[in-house]
């Protein structure tokens, strides 16, 4: 198992619960959240951007 930190640019979302269930699908493209947060909020460009700490399988 191995640790990434990574940096997710995500659209802003009408609803908390919306912009939640897009970062947690972007996330899990790169692995499985530890946890994650956000940095940072770009209003004009509608952009959040997530910081994350992600585990994957080696194999």
């Amino acid at each position: 198992m191995t640790t990434h930190f990574i940096t997710a640019e995500i659209d802003l979302q009408e609803t908390p619960a919306e912009l939640l269930e897009e970062i947690e699908t972007e996330l899990k493209k790169q692995g499985e959240p530890l946890r994650w947060a956000i940095t940072s909020v770009d209003v004009e460009e509608q952009k959040a951007t997530v910081e994350a700490v992600v585990t994957t399988v080696n194999s």
